[in-house]
């Protein structure tokens, strides 16, 4: 599914809500997987969220930065080579993040994503600073994605918007403003 509307109209917002990243203010969503409602607490192993905002340890190698977050998420390092290569990072792997280009550290935060093999896959303008080669990752990801699990997808780009068979589309009450 895609979420889309006017700047403002809260699609960041939301899916930062979907990811835990934010509480909402009223309402409640769950997830439940096998029938079973998942603890909000341990949405993190179930979830997988790509966003230009995040951030990533520029002072650590792109190798190095995935194997930190395999320790703490305790998944298997051996995941990290994978993943890299499918996000076309893996001749990069040894570089320090902050000498990465800006599609390039997009590249890795879809790697980021993706480690774990999430049920649901959150992504906040995937595209954000990708060249042809990186667009078709997404692509790539996307599909897979929808075979395996749950995509959901915030933007107003119409190649993204294209990477899902339903749209939500948000319209803002207070004319986009805060």
């Amino acid at each position: 599914m895609s979420i889309t509307g006017r700047n403002g109209s809260g699609k960041s917002t939301l899916i930062k809500i979907l990811a835990s990243i934010l509480s909402q203010t009223s309402g409640e969503f769950s997830i439940q997987v096998d029938n079973k409602k998942i603890e909000k607490r341990e949405y993190y192993k179930y979830i997988g969220f790509v966003s230009p905002y995040l951030n990533l340890y520029d002072e650590f190698t792109g190798y190095e930065n995935l194997n930190f977050i395999t320790k703490v998420r305790k998944i298997n390092p051996l995941r990290i080579e994978e993943v890299l290569k499918r996000v076309g990072l893996w001749e990069r792997r040894n570089d320090l993040v902050k000498v990465y280009s800006s599609g390039m550290k997009q590249r890795l935060k879809i790697a980021f994503a993706v480690i774990h093999n999430p049920p649901v896959l959150l992504l906040d303008e995937p595209t954000s600073n990708l060249d042809a080669d990186g667009i078709k990752i997404v692509d790539d990801i996307s599909s897979a994605q929808k075979k395996e699990g749950i995509l959901i997808i915030a933007t107003n780009d119409e190649h993204e918007k294209s990477l899902c068979e339903k749209e939500l589309n948000l319209i803002s009450t207070n004319g986009g403003r805060k």
